[in-house]
């Protein structure tokens, strides 16, 4: 490869000098300048030898993080020190101490937070999930570190094109896993819509290409369709001296996506593909009114859909969004979502917590409260150090909800909990013995149980009682990490002392079978039972949940998975499999599974849970006892396995001769006639010779449904059958199913 020096510093100079731009309004002094140029000229020296996967310098990355955070994010000085050197501590040999000295403790300490764990992990765990814990445990320390990588998620997402497909699928799991609900939860709104967008199209292409290539050619309809709605809104707001502009955002690819499968129709048929917001100048004191001025305004001349009213500037959203919402009646028949902020409120919901802090330190935040609360629920979490990362991880995921309801105590005072919060949620909120002591409570005078889910303006008064006790059962109620905590730590106790009690009985059984129990066994024996942990393990048996006749039921498929691996290859480690993997391709550098070529030597099967078939797009999943499964890109169930096991993913394709049969689902929908189930069954298997494993058919009120079982030998064949069956006379909607 030729490289051009000259050219790539010419480049490096010219998004340095954009970086100073960008960052301009957010700069003091000259002083900020030389510490930025200082950090810079340190980054520069310390990754000169260093080029990423697609051969640029690797120093464009640290440049493009750092004018992420202060372009996209809002973020000062330190934190472009720290994000241009994010990466010098991980990837080379300059330390933590050495950044403290240098740039000061600050920067130190961010950037201590963005540089990863080495080495292997903790026994049986996941280092992607304890690099996770690591980085968010800075959030009560320093809130920038997380900003910061997120700024870093971005960049690699926009540039993911140069890595190999298995790595793709990591990076984009962990991104729909953590990263974008977590720029949902501090407020970056446009962030997190890319980083979904970003993850479709590495896990759904045709679907992102479609509905990207359709938004581009509708795009002068809406244009002009957004010139007639707003001509009339324009004058009236002129002639009352208003400041304000009026925007148009189109949703993103994703909610148009999600929007598509929940709704199970066409691009063409999703009508709310954009908004119309009126953003205007005023005083802090005179917004809400104005708010609902403009709102009048608006109603004046289009009639709006009264349950679509959402009122976020008398309760904003706990992540400080502020803004009125309503939908309307357009003159062309359809409904259009128009968005009512004033300017402050914009850049809040814009710039997220970064424009949040601005407006606070001017004394015009009316959002600290929520985002104040979310902290202290997130230090609450942080103080319970030894539970298992992949079990942290979870936990704080259930704090980045992204609906909300908002209720009352029995004073009046307003408290917002996520969507799906139960009554035990608020006792715990309330304080920690009358969440453990619990017994019911009455819902605006009326008595409801524990698992009650609160709704909008329900005024809750607890109810409790000496003989109530936390268990087990009451994890599956909450929503809350807060509740969730809580309750782990009046089990705790309890749950150890019968887990000695289950790990003797355990030690028993296996002496008695002649089986050594290790930590290997242990893994085994704990995936055999579902369980994500020994000390889950341990009590279960203890409590006699899992009985001994099953621990013999575990020997008799040790046993059987034994003989299998005589056979073929079952991975002991990611590493290991990888390795023999390369001996079967008969490749130095080949990792990749064929399906259809590698059958006799390796141990693999199609997932359930998506029933991927020739032609799907897929990848290999390493099992610890089940050898690989093989899923769908697109599977929905594998994102979370990828986000905390992103080492376990292997590389795979359909061998291009191969000959199979694979199981695929279909779901019918139409309106009913005689004889239509007997075109439908004729269709697949007079016209098609394709094979029905099951059909099931049911009629109501004219309409029918059925779900429809059958074999294909690739997805080419696939799509012809459900192209047929949409043909038919009647049949209104034929998608594929998952499970």
């Amino acid at each position: 490869m030729n490289i051009d020096l000259e050219k790539e510093r010419r480049e490096l100079l010219s998004m340095y000098a954009n970086l100073l731009r960008k960052a301009r309004p957010f700069l003091n002094d000259s002083d900020d300048v030389k510490n930025i140029k200082k950090a810079f000229l340190f980054a520069t020296d310390a990754h000169k030898e260093m080029r990423r996967k697609s051969g640029e310098p690797f120093i464009y990355h640290p440049v493009a993080v750092a004018t992420i955070a202060t372009e996209e994010i809002g973020l000062g000085t330190t934190s472009i020190m720290a994000a241009l050197l994010h990466d010098v501590v991980e990837d080379t040999d300059h330390t933590i101490e050495e950044i403290d000295e240098h740039f000061g403790p600050k920067v130190a300490l961010i950037v201590n937070g963005l540089t990863k764990i080495s080495g292997a992990g903790k026994k049986g765990g996941s280092l992607q999930a304890e690099n996770f814990r690591k980085m968010l445990l800075t959030i009560s320390e320093d809130v920038r570190v997380v900003l910061i990588k997120i700024a870093d998620r971005l960049h690699n997402m926009r540039t993911l094109m140069s890595m190999p497909k298995d790595k793709q699928l990591k990076v984009k799991a962990e991104t729909e896993y953590i990263y974008a609900p977590l720029a949902h939860r501090l407020g970056l709104y446009n962030i997190k819509s890319e980083l979904e967008d970003l993850s479709l199209k590495y896990s759904d292409g045709p679907l992102y290409d479609e509905i990207t290539k359709k938004l581009k050619e509708s795009e002068s309809a809406r244009v002009h369709f957004t010139d007639e709605f707003k001509t009339p809104l324009t004058e009236t707001l002129d002639k009352q001296g208003y400041k304000y502009t009026i925007k148009s955002r189109t949703k993103s690819i994703t909610s148009i996506a999600n929007k598509m499968k929940k709704q199970k129709v066409p691009f063409e048929e999703v009508f709310d593909l954009f908004a119309i917001r009126i953003i205007f100048e005023s005083p802090r004191e005179t917004e809400k009114s104005t708010c609902w001025h403009i709102y009048s305004i608006v109603t004046d001349y289009y009639t709006p859909n009264v349950s679509r009213l959402r009122d976020w500037i008398s309760m904003p959203k706990s992540n400080g969004y502020e803004s009125l919402h309503t939908t309307v009646m357009g003159h062309n028949g359809h409904w259009v979502e128009v968005q009512v902020r004033s300017k402050r409120m914009d850049e809040i919901a814009e710039k997220g917590y970064a424009a949040h802090w601005k407006y606070k330190e001017q004394g015009q935040a009316s959002s600290e409260k929520g985002i104040e609360q979310w902290l202290n629920e997130v230090r609450s979490l942080m103080e319970n150090d030894k539970v298992n990362a992949v079990e942290f991880l979870d936990d704080f995921r259930t704090n980045l909800f992204n609906k909300e309801v908002f209720v009352f105590t029995p004073n009046g005072d307003l408290k917002v909990f996520p969507f799906g919060a139960t009554v035990l949620d608020f006792a715990f909120d309330i304080h920690t013995e009358v969440g453990a002591k619990c017994l019911g409570a009455k819902i605006n005078g009326k008595l409801v149980p524990l698992s009650y889910q609160l709704n909008n303006g329900d005024q809750i008064e607890i109810l409790t009682a000496n003989q109530s006790k936390a268990n087990e059962g009451w994890l599956k109620i909450v929503r809350t990490s807060r509740a969730r905590a809580k309750i782990k730590s009046h089990l705790k106790d309890d749950r150890k002392r019968i887990g000695m009690i289950g790990r003797e009985i355990i030690d028993r059984k296996f002496k008695q079978l002649k089986i050594k129990y290790d930590d290997r066994v242990a893994q085994q024996l704990r995936d055999f039972f579902n369980l994500s942990s020994e000390s889950d393990l341990y009590y279960q048996v203890g409590e006699g949940i899992i009985q001994h006749k099953e621990i013999k039921k575990f020997k008799e498929h040790l046993d059987h998975t034994n003989s299998v691996k005589k056979k073929k290859i079952v991975p002991d480690s990611a590493k290991e499999f990888k390795t023999k993997i390369k001996e079967v391709r008969k490749s130095n550098d080949d990792d990749e599974l064929v399906i259809g070529e590698d059958m006799d030597n390796v141990h693999y099967s199609i997932a359930n849970c998506c029933n991927p078939i020739q032609g799907d797009d897929i990848f290999g999943f390493i099992t610890i006892n089940n050898g690989i499964k093989i899923h769908r890109t697109s599977c929905p169930n594998s994102v979370a396995m990828m986000a905390n096991y992103g080492y376990r993913i292997i590389k795979a394709r359909w061998a291009s001769e191969k000959e199979a049969s694979f199981i695929s689902k279909i779901a019918i929908e139409g309106t009913d006639r005689i004889g239509l189930v007997n075109d439908v069954t004729r269709i697949i298997t007079s016209r098609m010779k394709v094979n029905i494993r099951s059909i099931s058919i049911e009629s109501n009120d004219g309409i029918f449904r059925g779900n429809i079982e059958i074999s294909v030998k690739n997805l080419n064949e696939f799509e012809k059958v459900i192209k047929e069956i949409s043909d038919i006379d009647g049949i209104i909607k034929v998608t594929r199913k998952d499970d």
